[in-house]
Protein backbone atom coordinates (compact mmCIF):
# COMPACT_ATOMS: atom_id res chain seq x y z
CA UNK A 1 0.00 0.00 0.00
CA UNK A 2 2.97 2.31 0.49
CA UNK A 3 3.37 3.15 -3.18
CA UNK A 4 -0.30 3.51 -4.10
CA UNK A 5 -1.30 6.85 -5.64
CA UNK A 6 -4.01 8.71 -3.75
CA UNK A 7 -6.80 7.61 -6.11
CA UNK A 8 -5.81 3.99 -5.50
CA UNK A 9 -5.66 4.58 -1.74
CA UNK A 10 -9.21 5.93 -1.87
CA UNK A 11 -10.34 2.98 -3.97
CA UNK A 12 -8.80 0.62 -1.39
CA UNK A 13 -10.62 2.39 1.43
CA UNK A 14 -13.93 2.12 -0.42
CA UNK A 15 -13.32 -1.58 -1.11
CA UNK A 16 -11.73 -2.73 2.15
CA UNK A 17 -12.82 -0.13 4.68
CA UNK A 18 -9.17 0.64 5.48
CA UNK A 19 -5.95 1.63 3.81
CA UNK A 20 -2.45 2.19 5.18
CA UNK A 21 -0.34 5.09 3.94
CA UNK A 22 3.28 4.52 4.89
CA UNK A 23 5.43 7.48 6.01
CA UNK A 24 2.42 9.77 5.90
CA UNK A 25 3.97 12.09 8.50
CA UNK A 26 7.67 12.93 8.71
CA UNK A 27 9.78 11.75 11.67
CA UNK A 28 10.38 15.22 13.13
CA UNK A 29 6.65 15.99 13.29
CA UNK A 30 5.96 12.63 14.89
CA UNK A 31 8.71 13.21 17.44
CA UNK A 32 7.22 16.60 18.36
CA UNK A 33 3.71 15.15 18.71
CA UNK A 34 5.03 12.30 20.84
CA UNK A 35 6.99 14.61 23.11
CA UNK A 36 3.88 16.69 23.78
CA UNK A 37 1.82 13.57 24.42
CA UNK A 38 4.33 12.11 26.86
CA UNK A 39 4.60 15.38 28.80
CA UNK A 40 0.83 15.82 29.06
CA UNK A 41 0.35 12.18 30.04
CA UNK A 42 2.97 12.48 32.79
CA UNK A 43 1.30 15.65 34.09
CA UNK A 44 -2.21 14.17 33.72
CA UNK A 45 -3.40 17.21 31.79
CA UNK A 46 -7.20 17.16 31.51
CA UNK A 47 -9.42 16.17 29.82
CA UNK A 48 -8.54 12.51 30.29
CA UNK A 49 -10.28 9.17 30.05
CA UNK A 50 -9.20 6.58 32.63
CA UNK A 51 -9.37 2.82 32.21
CA UNK A 52 -11.10 2.59 35.60
CA UNK A 53 -13.92 4.86 34.42
CA UNK A 54 -14.81 2.62 31.47
CA UNK A 55 -14.87 -0.66 33.35
CA UNK A 56 -13.80 -2.84 30.43
CA UNK A 57 -12.63 -6.38 31.29
CA UNK A 58 -9.36 -6.22 33.24
CA UNK A 59 -9.69 -2.54 34.16
CA UNK A 60 -8.92 -1.37 37.71
CA UNK A 61 -12.04 -1.35 39.89
CA UNK A 62 -11.76 2.38 40.57
CA UNK A 63 -9.35 5.30 40.30
CA UNK A 64 -8.28 4.54 43.88
CA UNK A 65 -7.41 0.91 43.09
CA UNK A 66 -3.99 -0.30 41.97
CA UNK A 67 -3.47 1.04 38.44
CA UNK A 68 -6.56 3.20 38.80
CA UNK A 69 -4.87 6.26 37.38
CA UNK A 70 -4.02 4.52 34.11
CA UNK A 71 -5.02 6.83 31.26
CA UNK A 72 -6.72 5.35 28.21
CA UNK A 73 -7.04 8.53 26.15
CA UNK A 74 -5.87 12.12 26.22
CA UNK A 75 -9.08 13.73 25.03
CA UNK A 76 -9.56 16.85 22.90
CA UNK A 77 -6.24 16.60 21.07
CA UNK A 78 -7.30 19.59 18.94
CA UNK A 79 -7.09 21.94 21.93
CA UNK A 80 -3.94 20.49 23.48
CA UNK A 81 -1.27 22.10 21.30
CA UNK A 82 -0.83 23.98 18.05
CA UNK A 83 1.22 21.06 16.69
CA UNK A 84 -1.87 18.84 16.83
CA UNK A 85 -4.03 21.46 15.13
CA UNK A 86 -1.49 21.87 12.34
CA UNK A 87 -1.28 18.14 11.78
CA UNK A 88 -5.07 17.59 11.88
CA UNK A 89 -5.68 20.25 9.22
CA UNK A 90 -2.52 19.71 7.19
CA UNK A 91 -2.60 19.89 3.41
CA UNK A 92 -2.15 16.11 2.88
CA UNK A 93 -5.18 15.36 5.05
CA UNK A 94 -7.23 18.21 3.60
CA UNK A 95 -6.56 17.11 0.02
CA UNK A 96 -7.06 13.42 0.78
CA UNK A 97 -10.44 14.01 2.40
CA UNK A 98 -11.62 16.37 -0.34
CA UNK A 99 -10.76 13.70 -2.91
CA UNK A 100 -12.53 10.98 -0.95
CA UNK A 101 -15.73 12.93 -0.18
CA UNK A 102 -15.78 14.87 -3.44
CA UNK A 103 -16.22 18.10 -1.51
CA UNK A 104 -14.47 20.02 1.27
CA UNK A 105 -14.27 18.14 4.56
CA UNK A 106 -14.59 18.95 8.24
CA UNK A 107 -12.90 17.55 11.33
CA UNK A 108 -15.30 16.37 14.05
CA UNK A 109 -14.45 17.67 17.51
CA UNK A 110 -16.94 15.30 19.16
CA UNK A 111 -15.49 11.98 17.98
CA UNK A 112 -11.99 10.59 18.45
CA UNK A 113 -10.05 13.88 18.47
CA UNK A 114 -7.69 12.21 20.90
CA UNK A 115 -4.31 10.71 21.69
CA UNK A 116 -4.79 7.00 22.30
CA UNK A 117 -2.49 5.43 24.89
CA UNK A 118 -2.22 1.70 25.41
CA UNK A 119 -0.49 0.90 28.69
CA UNK A 120 1.08 -2.34 29.86
CA UNK A 121 -0.71 -4.21 32.67
CA UNK A 122 -3.74 -1.95 33.15
CA UNK A 123 -4.50 -1.00 29.56
CA UNK A 124 -7.61 -2.97 28.63
CA UNK A 125 -8.61 -4.62 25.40
CA UNK A 126 -11.15 -2.98 23.11
CA UNK A 127 -14.06 -5.16 21.98
CA UNK A 128 -15.30 -5.45 18.41
CA UNK A 129 -17.30 -2.43 17.33
CA UNK A 130 -18.22 0.02 14.61
CA UNK A 131 -17.59 3.64 15.44
CA UNK A 132 -20.73 4.86 13.72
CA UNK A 133 -22.96 2.97 16.16
CA UNK A 134 -21.98 5.68 18.68
CA UNK A 135 -22.29 8.64 16.29
CA UNK A 136 -25.24 10.59 14.86
CA UNK A 137 -24.79 12.12 11.41
CA UNK A 138 -27.06 12.31 8.40
CA UNK A 139 -24.91 9.78 6.51
CA UNK A 140 -22.72 6.96 7.80
CA UNK A 141 -19.74 7.91 5.67
CA UNK A 142 -16.90 9.21 7.83
CA UNK A 143 -13.18 8.47 7.88
CA UNK A 144 -10.78 8.29 10.82
CA UNK A 145 -7.04 8.78 10.45
CA UNK A 146 -4.98 6.76 12.93
CA UNK A 147 -1.39 8.02 13.09
CA UNK A 148 1.24 5.80 14.72
CA UNK A 149 3.71 7.71 16.90
CA UNK A 150 5.68 4.51 17.40
CA UNK A 151 5.65 0.93 16.18
CA UNK A 152 2.29 -0.84 16.47
CA UNK A 153 1.93 -4.61 16.30
CA UNK A 154 -0.32 -7.29 17.73
CA UNK A 155 1.65 -7.74 20.96
CA UNK A 156 1.42 -4.07 21.98
CA UNK A 157 -2.26 -3.66 21.21
CA UNK A 158 -2.42 -2.74 17.52
CA UNK A 159 -5.81 -2.51 15.87
CA UNK A 160 -7.51 -5.62 14.51
CA UNK A 161 -9.81 -4.82 11.59
CA UNK A 162 -12.18 -6.81 9.38
CA UNK A 163 -11.67 -5.85 5.71
CA UNK A 164 -14.92 -5.23 3.85
CA UNK A 165 -17.04 -5.20 6.99
CA UNK A 166 -18.06 -1.57 6.38
CA UNK A 167 -20.26 -2.80 3.51
CA UNK A 168 -22.15 -5.33 5.63
CA UNK A 169 -25.63 -4.74 7.05
CA UNK A 170 -25.93 -5.87 10.69
CA UNK A 171 -29.08 -5.49 12.76
CA UNK A 172 -28.96 -4.45 16.40
CA UNK A 173 -29.16 -8.04 17.63
CA UNK A 174 -25.60 -8.61 16.44
CA UNK A 175 -24.39 -6.12 19.07
CA UNK A 176 -24.61 -6.19 22.87
CA UNK A 177 -26.11 -3.55 25.17
CA UNK A 178 -22.89 -1.51 25.00
CA UNK A 179 -22.96 -1.66 21.18
CA UNK A 180 -20.05 -4.10 20.88
CA UNK A 181 -20.22 -6.71 18.11
CA UNK A 182 -20.93 -9.96 19.93
CA UNK A 183 -18.09 -12.47 19.63
CA UNK A 184 -20.29 -15.17 21.22
CA UNK A 185 -22.73 -15.29 18.29
CA UNK A 186 -22.01 -18.02 15.72
CA UNK A 187 -23.23 -15.70 12.95
CA UNK A 188 -20.56 -13.12 13.91
CA UNK A 189 -17.61 -15.51 14.07
CA UNK A 190 -16.90 -15.68 10.32
CA UNK A 191 -16.41 -11.92 10.26
CA UNK A 192 -14.14 -11.86 13.30
CA UNK A 193 -12.05 -14.69 11.87
CA UNK A 194 -11.34 -12.56 8.78
CA UNK A 195 -9.63 -9.89 10.87
CA UNK A 196 -6.15 -8.64 10.06
CA UNK A 197 -3.65 -6.84 12.32
CA UNK A 198 -1.68 -4.35 10.19
CA UNK A 199 1.73 -3.46 11.58
CA UNK A 200 2.41 0.26 11.62
CA UNK A 201 5.64 2.16 12.10
CA UNK A 202 6.26 5.72 13.24
CA UNK A 203 4.63 8.09 10.76
CA UNK A 204 2.38 5.49 9.13
CA UNK A 205 -1.29 6.42 8.97
CA UNK A 206 -4.27 4.12 8.68
CA UNK A 207 -7.42 5.55 7.16
CA UNK A 208 -10.50 3.54 8.12
CA UNK A 209 -14.22 3.83 7.54
CA UNK A 210 -16.63 4.53 10.40
CA UNK A 211 -18.42 1.20 9.79
CA UNK A 212 -15.32 -0.99 9.65
CA UNK A 213 -15.34 -3.51 12.50
CA UNK A 214 -12.26 -3.18 14.65
CA UNK A 215 -10.89 -4.17 18.06
CA UNK A 216 -7.58 -4.29 19.94
CA UNK A 217 -5.95 -6.61 22.45
CA UNK A 218 -4.05 -5.56 25.55
CA UNK A 219 -0.46 -4.34 25.49
CA UNK A 220 1.84 -7.20 26.48
CA UNK A 221 5.06 -5.17 26.21
CA UNK A 222 6.71 -2.85 28.74
CA UNK A 223 6.21 0.34 26.74
CA UNK A 224 3.20 2.64 26.42
CA UNK A 225 1.91 2.86 22.84
CA UNK A 226 0.84 6.28 21.51
CA UNK A 227 -1.42 6.98 18.53
CA UNK A 228 -3.27 10.09 17.34
CA UNK A 229 -6.80 9.78 15.93
CA UNK A 230 -8.93 12.39 14.19
CA UNK A 231 -12.21 11.81 12.32
CA UNK A 232 -13.47 13.64 9.23
CA UNK A 233 -16.76 14.03 7.40
CA UNK A 234 -18.02 15.76 4.27
CA UNK A 235 -19.12 19.35 4.84
CA UNK A 236 -22.62 18.44 3.66
CA UNK A 237 -22.86 15.52 6.12
CA UNK A 238 -24.26 17.27 9.17
CA UNK A 239 -24.51 15.97 12.74
CA UNK A 240 -28.07 15.45 13.94
CA UNK A 241 -29.29 18.32 16.14
CA UNK A 242 -29.35 17.69 19.87
CA UNK A 243 -26.95 14.73 19.73
CA UNK A 244 -23.47 14.30 21.14
CA UNK A 245 -22.16 14.49 17.57
CA UNK A 246 -23.47 18.04 17.30
CA UNK A 247 -22.41 19.18 20.75
CA UNK A 248 -18.86 20.30 19.97
CA UNK A 249 -19.12 21.20 16.31
CA UNK A 250 -16.60 20.63 13.55
CA UNK A 251 -13.60 22.41 12.05
CA UNK A 252 -13.75 23.21 8.35
CA UNK A 253 -10.61 22.25 6.43
CA UNK A 254 -11.49 24.54 3.54
CA UNK A 255 -9.26 27.57 3.26
CA UNK A 256 -6.84 26.48 6.01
Amino acid sequence: MASLPRDDQIAALRRDGLVIVRNFVDPSTCAALLQIARAQLTAHIEPLEYEADLGYPGAPASRDAEGGRTVRRLLDAWSRDEAYRQYATSEPIRDWMASYFGEPAKLSLAHHNCIMTKHPRYGTLTGWHRDFRYWSFERDDMVSVWLALGDEFDRNGALHLVPGSHREQFDASRFDARKFFRDDLPANRPFIERAIVPELHTGDAMFFHCNTLHAADRNATDEVKFSVVFTYHASSNRPLPGTRSAAKGSISLQGI
